[in-house]
């Protein structure tokens, strides 16, 4: 599947690497995900579907659908695309209710985990896995001040503290 689309911005490797990411979405999209729109192919906006339960174990996420909003950089891949939640925000330890998302291979930097081999397949499958492997839906500690504190900034602007391995 191709996509027309304004690459003006884009390096040549990034433009290559999301037209092949979206031909690779189109074949084989992640379980529980669908493309709502990547007009323009620098800006994909996906609908997550909250995880199911299994037999004796719901989980907290069933029956809800989440969009959560992409933006690639000029430096994709060597850089991170922009992934934030759009309203309404899981309501989760590590998703700030303005939709920033403290999970380390979303940043680069001293104590970022993004490789560019990740790709947004694989993003979207672990932040399924993130919602899946929750047990208590709460926002995390302090969300009221940071929201404040940073307004419509982009959360790469953040210095994260990825401490906290359990969800």
């Amino acid at each position: 599947m191709q996509y027309a689309a304004q690459t003006s911005s884009l390096s040549p490797v990034a433009a290559r690497r999301i037209q092949s990411e979206l031909n690779d979405w189109a074949r084989n999209p992640p379980e529980g995900c669908c493309l709502e729109s990547c007009e323009p192919m620098t800006h994909w906006v996906v609908l997550m579907a909250g995880p199911e339960g299994t037999a004796g174990m719901p989980r907290l996420y069933e029956g809800e659908t989440f969009r959560l909003n992409i933006k690639f950089t000029e430096r994709y891949p060597l850089e991170p695309p922009e992934v934030t939640f759009l309203t309404p925000t899981p309501v989760h330890p590590h998703i700030y209710s303005n939709g920033h998302i403290c999970l380390d291979i979303l940043y680069d930097g001293q104590n970022g985990g993004w490789s560019p081999a990740l790709t947004i397949n694989k993003l979207c499958l672990s932040l399924r896995s993130m919602l899946a492997s929750n047990t208590d839906k709460r926002r995390p500690p302090g969300d009221l001040d940071y929201c404040q504190r940073v307004g419509g900034r982009s959360p790469k602007l953040t210095r994260w503290n990825f401490d906290d391995d359990k969800v």
